[in-house]
This record gives C-alpha cells, sequence and structure tokens, in this order.
C-alpha cells in the first residue's frame, strides 16, 4: 500500500528533479532554486530555498555523507552547497559553457560527474574542487548519469538514445543504442545480483526514453572479460514519453514517472506492476526512493512534489512478515525467521537456520563469527549478505520507534555506529567503514577533504556507550 502523506507547493515554477538524503528532501526548479527540507515534518531548512543559478536548474543530487548537495543549470555551471548552513563552496563551470542537464556523485564523494547540452562530460575532483578529466559522447545532449556502487565506472544517457560506459579514468568502455528517439533517464541499483550460471555478480540498470518505455540491464565489469551489457526485458506501462526512473535502495522496487501524468512502481524481479499512482496534474519530471525510510518523491511540471509513504508487507511461501508488526523480531519463532528469509531471496539458509534453530532473538545476535565458525557458512559474499539484511532489520527495528540521532550515524555510511572510533580530523566514523576508506589508499578526510594528518584511529567509548543506552532505550518502547 502507498499513501500520499505531503505535497510540497513552494517552487513558482516546474519541479525539474529530486533527490532524498538520509535525513532530507532536496528539490529543484525552473524557477532557478533548489529547496531543501527535513524528513522529520518536511519543513524548509532555515537557508532554503538556495539561490545562486541564473537560469533554470536541471538536477541536484547529494553526496553520500548527505553533508555536501550539487545543483545545475541551463547557465552553465555546476554549484556545490554545503547542506548544514547552505553556503555555497564551488561554482564549477562547464568548460564549453554548455548548459548542464545532469550532475551525479560517485559513491565515496571522490568524484562529481557534470554532463552537458552539448555531449561533454566532465569528472570533477571533490578534494580539489577542480577539472580531474572530460570527454564527449558521439551524438546528442548527455541527459542521463548513474554510477555504479563499487564506483568502478558510470553510465550515461543521451537524448540520440545511447548508453556509453566510461570508467573511472573517464575511458569509453561501451556504448549501446538503447531508446530510439532518446534517453531521459537511467539509474543503477545499489544491490548487485548473481548469475546463477557462471557466478558472476551484475549490476542491474533501468533507463527510459521518449520511445515511452523503461528497459533492464545486466551490467558485468571485470578485468578479465572488460565490460558486458546485457538487455534483460522491457517494462510497458506508461502511455508517453518516460521522464524518469530510479531504484529503490534494496533493489526490489523500480519507479518511473512519465509525460503521461502517471507514476508506476514495478517489482523489479517479477516486472510487475504493484502501484500505479495519478496525482499530479502534468508531466511527472522525476522521481526518488529515500534511501533509509519508506517514502517515495515525485516532481511535475504541476510544481508540486508529492511524498509517499509505503507500507511494505513481504510474502514468502505463505507467510507474511511484516516490517511493522506487532511480534517483536525478538520474539519471532523459527518458521517466522524462515519466512523473513524467503522475503530476502536467502531461502537457501532456511534449512541451515532450523537446523541451528535461529529464533528471532538467534537471529539479532549472529555475528560475522557466528556465521563462520557456528553456521559454517564458508562464502565472504553469502556472509556479507545475511549480515548486511540483519543489519537493515535492526535498523527498521529502531526507526519504527524514533529516528536516529545524527551523531550517532557513520558520516560514511549514513548507519547506526556498532564500532565507534575517532580519526585524526576529530570526527567519529564506523571502524570498519573508516579503515576501508583509508585502506583504499585516501589519505583525506571523509567530512572536510582534507589532508589526515595521521591514520591513528582511536576508541570512542564513550559515544558507543551512549549507542548502547539509546537502542536499550528504544528497543524496551518498541
Amino acid at each position: 500500500m502507498v499513501t500520499l502523506i505531503h505535497t510540497l507547493a513552494d517552487h513558482s515554477d516546474d519541479v525539474n528533479y529530486c533527490a532524498f538524503s538520509s535525513s532530507c528532501l532536496a528539490t529543484c526548479s525552473l524557477d532557478k532554486t533548489i529547496r531543501v527540507y527535513s524528513l522529520n515534518n518536511f519543513t524548509e531548512l532555515p537557508y532554503s530555498p538556495l539561490k545562486g543559478h541564473t537560469y533554470a536548474v536541471h538536477c541536484c543530487c547529494f553526496s553520500p555523507s548527505g553533508h555536501v548537495l550539487a545543483s545545475c543549470s541551463t547557465d552553465g555551471t555546476t554549484v556545490v552547497w554545503d547542506t548544514r548552513n547552505g553556503r555555497m563552496l564551488a561554482v564549477l563551470e562547464q568548460p564549453s559553457g554548455s548548459p548542464v542537464r545532469v550532475c551525479r556523485f560517485s559513491p565515496e564523494s571522490t568524484y562529481l560527474v557534470s554532463g552537458a547540452a552539448d555531449g561533454s562530460v566532465v569528472l570533477w575532483n571533490m578534494q580539489s574542487l577542480k577539472l580531474y578529466r572530460s570527454g564527449n559522447v558521439k551524438d546528442g545532449s548527455l541527459v542521463a548519469c548513474a554510477f555504479s556502487p563499487n564506483g568502478n565506472f558510470f553510465v550515461t544517457g543521451s537524448s540520440c538514445g545511447d548508453l556509453t560506459i566510461w570508467d573511472d579514468k573517464m575511458r569509453c568502455l561501451y556504448n549501446e543504442k538503447a531508446h530510439d528517439l532518446g534517453v531521459t533517464c537511467c539509474d543503477i541499483s545499489s544491490q548487485p545480483i548473481s548469475d546463477g550460471e557462471h557466478g558472476f555478480r551484475y549490476f542491474q540498470m533501468a533507463s527510459c526514453g521518449q520511445d515511452n518505455q523503461i528497459k533492464l540491464w545486466l551490467i558485468l565489469f571485470a578485468d578479465f572479460l572488460g565490460v558486458e551489457l546485457k538487455y534483460k526485458c522491457t517494462l510497458n506501462g506508461h502511455s508517453a514519453p518516460v521522464l524518469a526512473c530510479a531504484f529503490s535502495y534494496d533493489g526490489q522496487m523500480l519507479v518511473s514517472g512519465s509525460v503521461d501524468k502517471c507514476v508506476i512502481i514495478y517489482e523489479t524481479s517479477t516486472g510487475n506492476t504493484l502501484h500505479t499512482l495519478s496525482q499530479h496534474t502534468r508531466y511527472v519530471t522525476t522521481c526518488a526512493f529515500a534511501p533509509y525510510s519508506p517514502l517515495l518523491a515525485t516532481g511535475s511540471m504541476d510544481k508540486t512534489v508529492n511524498i509517499w509513504q509505503f507500507d511494505f508487507k513481504q510474502p514468502c511461501a505463505g507467510n507474511t512478515v511484516e516490517n511493522d508488526s506487532k511480534v517483536a523480531v525478538e520474539d519471532w519463532s523459527e518458521d517466522d525467521v524462515s519466512a523473513w528469509l524467503c522475503a530476502q531471496d536467502l531461502a537457501d539458509f532456511v534449512g541451515l537456520f532450523k537446523m541451528n534453530n535461529i529464533d528471532g532473538k538467534e537471529l539479532l545476535n549472529l555475528t560475522k563469527e557466528s556465521l563462520t565458525n557456528e553456521l559454517k557458512i564458508e562464502s565472504l559474499g553469502l556472509r556479507s549478505k545475511v549480515l548486511q539484511k540483519i543489519e537493515e532489520l535492526r535498523m527498521k527495528m529502531v526507526s519504527v520507534s524514533a529516528a536516529i540521532p545524527d551523531e550517532f550515524l557513520c558520516p560514511i555510511t549514513r548507519e547506526l555506529m556498532k564500532d565507534p572510533v575517532i580519526a585524526a580530523d576529530g570526527y567519529s566514523y564506523e571502524k570498519e567503514a573508516m579503515e576501508n576508506w583509508i585502506s583504499n589508499r585516501r589519505r583525506s578526510s571523509p567530512m572536510t577533504n582534507l589532508p589526515l594528518p595521521s591514520l591513528m584511529l582511536t576508541p570512542n567509548r564513550t559515544l558507543k556507550m551512549a549507542i548502547s543506552r539509546w537502542l536499550e532505550t528504544q528497543q524496551k518502547y518498541s
């Protein structure tokens, strides 16, 4: 079930784009402004609207941490903003001066891509805020862009209908004619999927276009194979050009918006239509899922942004596990756990979990060590997937009762910290996330982009205790 819970009507002209961070929603418009709202009550932040562009703003996007916002415009610039105070950090001018149609951050905030009407693509270094690489698509305007979850490559879409895959050095790896009348949008799911036949892990991509179609693709990126783009299927349902598409955070749903004024939500695995929303009175230009909450935003040429809330129900093998179920997860039976495993596409583990009498309480206590030593799950990838799903479950349990205080969230992952450490920049991070950051040869602060004077990480025991006490309080009242 999807319910319209709020309508934002602050823009004075067409809404062109909307984007979520973990705590905010940003929207931009032909009226030259960007507006930023809190997800707590959908009130506008004190510094909003952001004004700096001299012509229409076509796109906006948050950095993964949510602390930086980028916007791009017909005025030929991409502007970088500090979301904490609304301060303008930089104005990045497209070398050609052409209108900039799309902008995207890489997953680690290392780069920002801007694509323009003349087909130029620029990769900006976010530490120096200088041009790092540039290139051009063969024909048409560049109107769409999406990064892979690992940041190794990104895809652009053009008005001539091509999808082009680039690596992080701006080398063109692959080109495919995807939509005869032009691509309008593309998105890559943050959750890779496995190909059972060869064991490869594919990235799932969606593209939409002026041909009224949405196409699903599988992208394989491997050093020994190069890049392989496989067409999967076409999703129908719209009667006019499709202007926007976006995956949900878990990759299980895809939303699209069209000139036919409708929003359609599909189940990704089957292609089935789950919901059709028809509240907008003009073209639907943009749609986006929130990363960590059951929210969807849709924007339109009717000058409004609609906020929708999902009531998730996940059926499996005759059972239903509901996120908002009155039965607390720690009170789940073994059968409830089996139903949850099926709903998370982990049905292969049902027998193993039953054999080890894993109920709800045991499920929440599983760790990397217990999966390896007690359950004997040898595959690192499968262990990681199980742990990720359990962590998502814990987060949903907590988010039901209260919003997580921002200081308890890791700035890198935007997830509740379990083992916080203090880095040399004075900020606290999840230990594993910061270690991964450093192991990838990054020597700058994730928060400030300034060089780290030391790579030493100090356990933040005070914060860890505070998080533990807060969790106990939330679970007591949930």
